[in-house]
């Protein structure tokens, strides 16, 4: 990007406003207890509608549920052949335990070097940094300068911690004209792999794990609990299911977007072939706060998080459930799910009955586009010496809409202090949630010149 290099003043002033407008949105306290008429992200909306007053913008509320408003805020481009670019943001965070903060969840308190509050990292500070930057385009359009050559547009949207059913999700099945889903931009890139022997690498996520909930039914054999000779209960039935499942071996990766997070770890030579094709079977300690994270995006996971059987204590129960919350691999089917369990229960599939519930496949997006390039040279400029390196994030994002409707999504940020992968991560939904002030500034600084190199609008001194 020659010539688009920002004075040390320009990076301050929007690093600040960035930083303000998070401890805004932080104070809002959109807590989404996964209840309709939780978030209340209205308050969100009203925000950013007197943020953009008076500019040259179009802004449109979408309101699926009373309160759970979505704000979309548009900048009209003058070649429509280009490709618009959509920076998606939400404004909703999680519930919060008081007892376990030491610091006050909704006041945005610096202390530290650091910003705190729920939201902070998932994801207030990119989404003030998409408001900051589109505003700042929008006031050089009112100051008489050029429209860029593509149109923008920043979503601020409702309801991403419940998977969107009143938000993204719900505009793009009942409102899909309301903004372009050809090229997004949202959460969760822009952390740190420190390599084994000292390289570093600097991620961007172009993918996430799909859902594949499923509920298993048994049967068991009726009866007094004081004569139990002789029968199985659908208790028992679980219990030799749960049991099956836990010591399955589940579907590995085999795709380059895992070959190449491997390789960002700088393993021996013996380790990362085993890796990549399959033949470790250790526990991943060798990720060390990733051993999670490098399972989890590796594999089909099955997590069993209900089970149902019985009533009365005295009653053998005939018939029962285990819910299961499976996330998959990009390319893998329900189908393939399915044939997985059969697996996976071996002699008790018979006695088996799977039952779908929620089905959601798994997203990716390719390299081989102008977005991730634009990315990717954005990130090599902000981190000299840097690799860049495409993962796939085990958990779900707005973006997946968009790249179901044959668009492109990229989780996007900056940590300009080193901060890694993993500590990011542990971020995610914590007590004292908190993030670098510096990374705050820095994110802010490389998106807007990321929009602008992709848009095509200069920059100007303000």
């Amino acid at each position: 990007m020659k010539g688009r290099v920002m004075t040390a003043v320009q990076t301050r002033e929007i690093g600040e406003e960035t930083l303000d407008l998070l401890r805004r949105l932080i104070a809002l306290q959109s807590v989404n207890d996964l209840t309709p008429d939780s978030g209340q992200e209205i308050k969100a909306a009203n925000l950013f509608e007197d943020y953009f007053a008076d500019l040259p913008v179009t802004c449109e509320r979408i309101e699926a549920h009373p309160g759970r408003t979505t704000l979309v805020v548009t900048i009209d481009g003058t070649d429509p052949s280009c490709e618009a670019l959509t920076l998606l943001g939400h404004t909703d965070v999680v519930p919060v335990d008081d007892e376990h903060w030491t610091h006050p969840p909704f006041e945005g308190e610096i202390s530290g070097g650091q910003i705190w509050g729920r939201g902070s990292v998932d994801m207030l500070h990119l989404t003030a940094a998409m408001a900051v930057v589109t505003r700042r385009i929008a006031q050089e359009i009112a100051g008489g300068g050029a429209r860029p050559q593509a149109s923008l547009t920043f979503v601020a949207a409702a309801d991403e911690e419940a998977r969107g059913g009143l938000g993204v999700p719900w505009i793009g099945e009942h409102r899909p004209e309301a903004f372009s889903w050809d090229a997004s931009l949202s959460e969760m890139g822009g952390a740190h792999i420190r390599g084994a022997r000292g390289r570093d690498s600097v991620v961007i996520i172009v993918g996430e794990k799909g859902a594949a909930q499923r509920r298993l039914h048994v049967r068991g054999d009726a009866g007094h609990g004081s004569i139990p000779l002789g029968r199985v209960s659908a208790v028992e039935m679980l219990s030799r299911v749960s049991r099956a499942l836990a010591q399955a071996q589940w579907p590995h990766a085999s795709d380059e977007i895992w070959a190449g997070f491997v390789r960002a770890f700088e393993f021996d030579a013996w380790l990362e072939s085993a890796l990549v094709d399959g033949t470790y079977d250790g526990d991943y300690s060798e990720f060390g706060d990733l051993a999670a994270y490098a399972h989890a995006v590796s594999h089909i996971t099955v997590a069993q998080t209900v089970v149902r059987a019985g009533g009365p204590i005295n009653v053998l129960p005939s018939s029962g459930y285990i819910e299961l919350d499976i996330r998959t691999l990009p390319g893998q089917s329900d189908d393939d799910v399915d044939r997985a369990i059969f697996e996976a229960l071996g002699e008790l599939a018979p006695s088996v009955q799977i039952e779908r519930l929620l089905s959601e496949p798994a997203t990716a997006s390719s390299i081989e586009t102008k977005l991730y390039r634009a990315i990717e040279e954005v990130l090599r400029e902000a981190h000299p010496g840097a690799v860049v390196v495409p993962i796939l994030f085990p958990g779900g994002s707005d973006l997946r809409v968009g790249r179901r409707k044959g668009g492109v999504g990229y989780g996007f940020g900056s940590c300009a202090s080193g901060a890694t992968l993993g500590e990011v991560y542990s971020q995610l939904h914590a007590h004292d949630e908190h993030m670098p002030i510096e990374d705050v500034f820095s994110t802010a600084r490389d998106l807007e010149r990321l929009v602008r190199l992709y848009i095509g609008a200069s920059f100007h001194a303000q």
